[in-house]
């Protein structure tokens, strides 16, 4: 177990670094810093010399990988960072010095288990991309395929782990400082991104949420995935199809190739849709260095080290929440907030509607260049404390990407209208998921297997309760001799089966 005295070391060193970039600042001058945090924050950056403009996302970059990656985190909690460096955190997007490729080079060869030469035919020794975790080579399959090769940055795993642990131990003394800080939960947040981390640094994980997501996204053609090459890929070596495409942030060289910049925008927002709400799996980190326009206004996404996943419960509620925002339901939106125990019981349902409507009806029917979602989730996040909102951790990761898929949207078309482009996409999705249709298809597959588990309910009766002056119950029989024996059963379920049918449909013809 690590000494405190470690802990207190490496923190005091990184809060230098921070307050040479004025990031703790903010710290200081936050009403619900704690006291101790606060002295900290003032010991720790005496007689630094400060920016006028504070520098987050610089400060992580100085730090090292483990505190890039937690800058990416903390991107996604407004609510315990604030909104100023909830901004300026969003910058971070991973660019490192590259590692001499030799080094690389050996790192491949252990990763593969073999020779590189047996799988490659050309490997280029400038990196393409050079991140925390990994840099990215481009390579020729020695059966002449491009590629991309992504290898895990060696010694990268040993630092995460002893950046973690302190993490880990800061928030837990955090959290016993005051109220507030547990209930924004900092623990939890770094428990999310020692997941989200171990995830990262396992690239047979990556490789398989690439491929997951593929799949899901059959229905959105217009968004590419770029297929995995497994005989090539380990936990420690990825190998995925080499994209060959303009990166959405360079907004002139796709004016130069004639692509529609609006048709674009409007594909990423019914992509992301789609992932977060049709399929509760979402890229989580669709910032403009990982998005690429290729032809026939296609977009193509790469690296699928961090991404997301809602349960079926959450993303009705999520639809719901932005239908109801859409069409200026706020007692709805107010409501689904008391139903999924968002809002504790104690508050008034009515006043959160109040709440709510002050920060969306402004926004309704402008353009995101005067008014955004981002903005929407600020002003979401200053009424969390007054009606006691526990931080929910998988939304937090949406909130995130939302703003993200949002300003790549705006720098493609800043006139699309957010509202305007969910509107049909969730008011189809809402129709087809909680409609009347699916409501009785839900009721019938519900009904029919509670109809399935008769026999085995038969069977557990007769064994716990046998006939007077009757045998014991024998053992298990097997599944023929059961069908033999037990036919009257079957025969009753399928009575009751038909039974079901024929009132379904009855019920659909009235």
């Amino acid at each position: 177990m690590t000494s405190p005295i470690v802990h207190i070391w490496r923190l005091a060193s990184w809060g230098r670094t921070l307050a040479r970039h004025g990031a703790l600042l903010g710290i200081e001058r936050d009403p619900n810093t704690p006291a101790p945090v606060r002295r900290l924050a003032r010991i720790v950056r005496f007689g630094a010399r400060m920016p006028a403009q504070p520098r987050y996302a610089d400060a992580f970059q100085a730090i090292g990988p483990a505190a890039i990656k937690l800058g990416q985190t903390l991107a996604t909690r407004p609510d315990l960072v604030g909104e100023d460096a909830t901004r300026d955190l969003l910058r971070l997007q991973d660019q490192l010095p590259s590692v001499p490729y030799d080094i690389i080079r050996e790192a491949m060869r252990a990763g593969l288990g073999r020779d590189p030469d047996t799988l490659f035919s050309r490997i280029e020794e400038t990196p393409v991309g050079a991140a925390s975790i990994a840099q990215v080579h481009r390579a020729v399959t020695t059966d002449g395929r491009q590629v991309a090769v992504k290898v895990l940055r060696p010694g990268v795993e040993e630092e995460f782990a002893r950046a973690i642990d302190t993490y880990q131990w800061a928030a837990a003394q955090l959290e016993g400082m005051s109220i507030e800080a547990r209930r924004l939960r900092p623990r939890l947040t770094i428990e999310n991104f020692r997941r989200w981390t171990l995830r990262e640094l396992n690239f047979r994980r990556e490789a398989a949420s690439a491929s997951e997501l593929a799949e899901s996204m059959t229905a959105e053609p217009d968004f590419v995935i770029p297929a995995v090459d497994w005989a090539r890929s380990t936990a420690k070596v990825l190998t995925i199809e080499w994209i060959d495409g303009i990166k959405l942030s360079d907004r002139a060289a796709l004016i130069a190739a004639g692509y529609d910049l609006p048709k674009l925008a409007q594909t990423l927002v019914r992509a992301f849709l789609r992932q977060a709400i049709a399929e509760g799996f979402f890229h989580a980190d669709m910032h403009q260095g990982n998005l690429f326009a290729l032809p026939g206004n296609k977009i193509a996404a790469i690296d699928f080290g961090i991404m997301g996943r809602i349960d079926r419960r959450a993303r009705v509620w999520l639809a719901e929440i932005l239908y109801g925002l859409i069409t200026g339901n706020y007692k709805r939106v107010a409501e689904i907030h008391f139903e999924a125990g968002y809002v504790p019981s104690h508050h008034n349902v009515a006043e959160f509607a109040t709440a709510l409507r002050a920060v969306g009806e402004p926004m309704r029917g402008l353009p995101v260049k005067d008014m955004s979602i981002g903005m929407m989730l600020d002003g979401l996040f200053s009424i969390t404390r007054d009606f006691d909102m526990v931080t929910q951790p998988h939304l937090l990761l949406l909130q995130k990407t939302m703003v993200m898929v949002e300003g790549v949207a705006t720098g493609l078309d800043p006139d699309i209208n957010l509202w305007h482009t969910a509107a049909p996409f969730v008011t189809e999705w809402i129709r087809t998921e909680l409609g009347p249709e699916a409501a009785l298809a839900d009721r019938l597959i519900l009904d029919f297997k509670t109809l399935a588990g008769l026999p085995d309910l038969v069977r557990r009766i007769e064994a716990r309760y046998p006939a007077p002056g009757g045998e014991p119950p024998a053992p298990p029989l097997k599944e023929i001799e059961v069908v033999r024996i037990g036919g009257w059963r079957y025969a009753l379920v399928a009575a009751l089966s038909a039974a079901a049918g024929v009132g379904a449909a009855l019920a659909v013809l009235h």
